[in-house]
């Protein structure tokens, strides 16, 4: 209690906000060894304040003395100034910690119960406390606001800007819509927000340095620049990662909708998108900030996030380990009555024996995760004095007056309480005084301000009336947009490798040929292909992908190309991104992560996967083809997309699904993958024509096998029905012989040679002149179209790039 009562005294600072409620220090002991510097931590809760490390500064600078007269004459050190005319750069002398910075230093860690790390903090202020750093911390206008919300955060909040930092509120006005708030009406939504934001004003946040800003606007406006990096985010991770940062939807990870793979995604992307330098949430968004600090790895970001998590206030009944907006007797809300809170805190949980406590909670059922928001251990888990430990005594000086006795700091509240010097009526009647007297002006400032008592009265009604859910349904709509024409035929491009394979063309134009008359759209994922982490996510190869894909249909078939309609994903996103991002939502909301990973995905996997998957949905919604080609092996696909259709989209007729890929024209079978290859497997669509040769050679052909014989799926693929396949053999074998039909080459084969059969050299060298004019009709048009050309060299030097880096 005394190192409590210090610190809040040394990092004591005034706020400018009317009620002066800014309070700073909120330090327990929790048992670390006072020799013990926050510098010797990985990461440091609340177990004390580390002081400037003046004296491990001492002891460098005389090292770096000794260094230099142990130097001989002549030799330049490391800290000599380059001559005139050199191309190195002085080094910048380090910045010295100063008092000043300790007390910012010192201020900003009594905000949270654990701060990752406290020598990052130290290094950020460093760096940044003269030009200014960001924190941010994010909320819905769900309509109600708790005390912890209001009047704890506020405290909070002014600590922090008082230390040199921008709040960044991050208005989740947008989210607050896909969750049906306020009926999913926006301008109510809106209404909310800004009077959540006279509740902070009222309760005593100075707003100088605060930032409010509004998911809506800022993902709309930089939708190119959010949801590119909200990809890069979830190609990193795997889908178990992700389940671990779920306890910030509420829910166990085994009753999950695809959605809440989704949140955790997105609010690590806020991070980085609002540029935060400190991420100021509570301890029930732990998990998800540190997904944060992951990602810098991966993304090789240098300055990581530090995360200053505030404690969680427990819910007033047993069992809840934190308030609940959903229980509205859970808390005390910034809009009650005086009698709400009274009668609130009299029926509070209030045990008074840790040992009565502890054998309560073990039969308490968790709803929120498995874990306790609370970073200390704490067997007592009372409520009322949670409340006066972090609510009342958080402002400096404070006291607390209950059965006749002032109590200065709250370790002798506790300790009364549980000897029985203090009833549990006498706490709780104090509590209640001390509660409303925080609470008073607000009530004030929604009396007398008139701005804020029209917003008052208008969520007071909007929560009166209700908000019937509109049932506008929310998708991309590109034939709205001009984009594509109705009652087309949708065709997918394959995710793009590096290898595009002659195999993929077929099969796609296989799929395009199914759509008959309609017309015809073919897809290119884009930013599924990101987020699936085609081509290692790089966007120049796989652009470079397409661009070779679709001038290789092309030459394969120019009368069926000039039909179809070619859509760039990413192109057809931003032209609402909006509608289309709130229909992905919807599709994650309305599965749940098993039927959506199906069979063929792991949670090993990564959660990119998923979230094509959820992509592809919308893709199709936003076409809203009459038919759609998908290849063969896309039971979930079409299963989630005919589902949806029935079940959310009233008046939309789903389109009809047909799985299919164009007979197989690979050169080997092989069943293990590290012996697939190139090489000899499968013709690429930018092989040269010596290929042609090569590989056929190589290719499997057994004798009377036409299960499997590749060079008759490779003539007929590319002769029939149109044309004719002629063999050229000796007179001696039988002469030439001319094919009009697979089936006519296929009876032959299973001749005995011996009697007149077709001999697989004969086939062989008959099936290479077609494919070695395939693959120079290929080249000839890649090397007439300008961005073709520079296309294949991009996935090349990509190529050479991938196989260098994995031989590291």
């Amino acid at each position: 209690c005394l190192l409590q009562n210090i610190n809040k005294q040394t990092s004591y600072i005034m706020s400018k906000a009317p009620l002066k409620l800014v309070a700073t220090g909120r330090f327990q002991v929790l048992g670390m060894p006072a020799e013990k510097d926050a510098e010797a931590l990985p990461r440091m809760s609340k177990k004390g304040t580390s002081s400037a490390p003046a004296s491990a500064k001492k002891q460098g600078d005389n090292k770096k003395q000794q260094q230099q007269q142990q130097q001989p004459k002549g030799s330049k050190s490391k800290g000599d100034k380059p001559k005139a005319g050199s191309s190195k750069k002085e080094a910048e002398p380090e910045k010295p910690w100063t008092d000043s910075l300790q007390q910012d230093y010192e201020r900003i860690l009594s905000v949270g119960e654990e701060c990752i790390s406290a020598d990052e903090l130290k290094s950020l202020l460093l760096a940044k406390r003269d030009t200014g750093f960001n924190l941010y911390d994010g909320f819905e206008p769900s309509g109600r606001m708790h005390i912890a919300q209001g009047v704890f955060k506020a405290m909070n909040v002014n600590k922090c800007t008082s230390s040199g930092g921008t709040f960044v509120f991050w208005v989740a006005d947008w989210f607050a819509l896909m969750n049906d708030k306020m009926g999913g009406d926006l301008d109510k939504i809106r209404v909310v927000g800004e009077y959540l934001q006279q509740v902070w004003k009222a309760a005593g946040m100075n707003l100088d340095n605060v930032v409010f800003k509004w998911a809506s606007e800022e993902i709309t406006e930089k939708a190119a620049t959010y949801w590119p990096l909200m990809l890069d985010v979830a190609r990193r991770f795997n889908i178990t990662r992700i389940k671990k940062c779920c306890q910030i939807m509420g829910r166990l990870e085994g009753a999950l909708t695809t959605a809440q793979i989704l949140y955790p995604l997105m609010q690590c992307t806020d991070v980085f998108f609002l540029k935060a330098d400190i991420c100021q949430l509570g301890v029930d968004q732990r998990k998800v900030n540190m997904l944060a600090r992951e990602y810098c790895d991966f993304a090789k970001i240098k300055r990581k996030p530090v995360i200053l998590s505030h404690h969680m206030l427990y819910g007033l009944k047993q069992g809840q380990e934190k308030m609940s907006k959903s229980d509205p007797d859970s808390a005390i809300f910034m809009e009650d009555a005086a009698e709400d809170v009274e009668r609130k805190i009299r029926l509070a949980y209030c045990p008074s024996k840790e040992e009565e406590a502890a054998a309560a909670s073990k039969d308490a059922v968790q709803d929120a995760g498995k874990e306790s928001m609370n970073l200390s251990e704490d067997n007592l888990k009372n409520p009322c004095l949670d409340y006066i430990n972090n609510i009342i005594f958080a402002p400096p000086g404070a006291t607390f007056t209950a059965g006749g006795t002032t109590f200065t700091e709250f370790c002798a509240v506790r300790d009364a309480f549980l000897e029985g010097k203090l009833s549990e009526e006498q706490l709780k009647s104090a509590l209640i005084e001390a509660l409303n007297t925080l609470l008073e002006p607000v009530r004030t400032h929604f009396t007398e301000d008139a701005y804020a008592k029209d917003l008052l009265e208008k969520v007071q009604r909007f929560k009166k009336e209700g908000s019937p859910l509109q049932k506008l349904v929310r998708r991309l709509n590109l034939i709205e947009l001009g984009k594509v024409e109705a009652n087309s035929h949708l065709v997918f491009v394959p995710l793009p490798t590096v290898a595009p394979t002659l195999q993929q063309a077929v099969d796609v134009l296989a799929q395009l040929k199914a759509g008959g008359a309609k017309p015809k759209v073919l897809y290119l994922t884009d930013w599924t292909a990101r987020v699936c982490n085609s081509c290692d996510a790089d966007a120049k190869a796989i652009s470079a992908y397409y661009e070779i894909f679709v001038t290789s249909l092309k030459a394969l078939d120019s009368e069926l190309m000039s039909t179809v309609n070619v859509v760039l994903q990413s192109e057809a996103i931003l032209a609402d991104p909006s509608n289309y991002w709130v229909s992905v939502i919807n599709v994650g909301r309305h599965f749940m992560l098993n039927e959506v990973m199906g069979t063929d995905m792991k949670d090993a996997d990564g959660v990119g996967g998923v979230i094509g998957r959820l992509m592809q949905v919308a893709d199709v919604v936003g076409v809203d083809p009459a038919t759609l080609a998908l290849p063969a092996g896309s039971a979930v696909q079409t299963n989630l997309i005919s589902k949806f259709y029935a079940e959310k989209l009233e008046g939309m007729t789903a389109p009809a699904m047909e799985q299919l890929d164009a007979p197989t024209i690979i050169l080997q079978k092989r069943e293990e993958e590290a012996h697939k290859t190139d090489n000899d497997e499968y013709y690429l669509l930018d092989d040269p024509k010596v290929n042609g040769k090569s590989k056929m050679k190589k290719a499997f052909c057994e004798p009377k096998n036409v299960a499997f014989c590749p060079p008759i799926a490779l003539a007929s693929t590319f002769t029939f029905p149109a044309g004719e396949f002629v063999v050229s053999r000796s007179s001696e074998n039988g002469g030439d012989k001319t094919y009009k039909n697979r089936e006519e080459i296929e009876k032959d084969f299973e001749i005995d040679v011996e009697s007149g059969g077709l001999h697989p050299g004969d086939l062989k060298n008959a099936s290479t002149a077609i494919v070695i004019g395939i693959l120079e009709k290929l080249a000839g048009s890649i090397k007439q179209n300008g961005e073709a050309t520079k296309a294949a060299k991009t996935l090349k030097a990509f190529a050479k790039k991938m196989a260098k880096s994995k031989k590291k």
